[in-house]
């Protein structure tokens, strides 16, 4: 079983990119980011019509998340727990039959937090809080789970191609990163560091400065596993070259497999 997650900043604007890729990489789950569109205005015919079920959590303009399965749904459940005031469509997680019992994925889009001196940077290092008492939550099930997205977080220096020009951006302030450390450490694998130790896996590439040209990325779009998840990682990747297509995202697809038997399609 394959499960991606990509951050396709504007699902209307990138249709024909996200259809293309799901064509070609065939996952069977996808986690979705910044789709930026309410629920009803979700493109989901020609999704669908690939063989996908759409679940969604949007919101107008920005934001938005949703996850794509050529498995049927057993239970969809938008908002990340924590605060009912927090209304930003940031948080969907779906369960999954499989052979083997429940899998369970969430669709992650981390709040950016800059400036770091305003309520952003709170609201972000809060967010963190939130998510990691999910994780813990969910981790007692002991069943697999992939939180799969956009983190906004550079883990280390070896995500980014030019560390010192990140030291003061909220995405890789020292509590931002220790934050993110107090989360894999509740028992969560890194997909992709488990599979290659290389400086150079860029998922994020800005459209300022000819980032891209010059390779100037960062690696903040992660899946994050429970153990039981771990136990049956077979590959991960990151698919660069969807960059360099015509009006891209900023961010690239990354994939993991998985030896998981789903119990039937849908």
């Amino acid at each position: 079983m394959r499960i991606a997650t990509w951050n396709v900043n504007s699902i209307r604007q990138r249709l024909e990119n996200l259809t293309a890729w799901l064509t070609e990489r065939s996952p069977d789950i996808v986690c979705l980011q910044e789709t930026k569109t309410v629920d009803d205005q979700f493109p989901r015919g020609p999704i669908e019509a690939l063989g996908y079920n759409v679940a969604v959590h949007g919101q107008k303009t920005f934001n938005g998340v949703a996850i794509l399965s050529k498995f049927a749904f057993d239970e969809v459940t938008p908002r990340l727990p924590g605060d009912d005031a927090d209304d930003h469509a940031r948080f969907i997680e779906a369960t999954i039959s499989t052979r083997d019992g429940t899998l369970r994925v969430a669709s992650i889009y981390l709040p950016n937090g800059n400036p770091p001196d305003t309520e952003k940077y709170t609201y972000k290092i809060n967010w963190m809080e939130r998510l990691s008492k999910y994780a813990h939550e969910r981790l007692q099930l002991e069943e697999p789970l992939i939180m799969a997205g956009d983190y906004n977080v550079i883990p280390t220096a070896d995500d980014v191609h030019n560390p010192a020009a990140w030291t003061k951006d909220a995405l890789f302030l020292p509590q931002t990163r220790a934050k993110f450390r107090s989360l894999t450490h509740l028992g969560l694998t890194d997909a992709v560091r488990a599979v290659s130790d290389s400086k150079d896996l860029y998922t994020f590439w800005d459209y300022q400065a000819g980032a891209w040209q010059k390779n100037w990325g960062i690696r903040i779009d992660h899946l994050l596993l429970s153990p039981q998840a771990a136990d049956r990682l077979t590959a991960a990747g990151i698919d660069k070259h969807v960059r360099s297509w015509e009006k891209p995202s900023d961010h690239v697809p990354v994939y993991a497999d998985f030896a998981f038997e789903p119990a039937e399609r849908a």
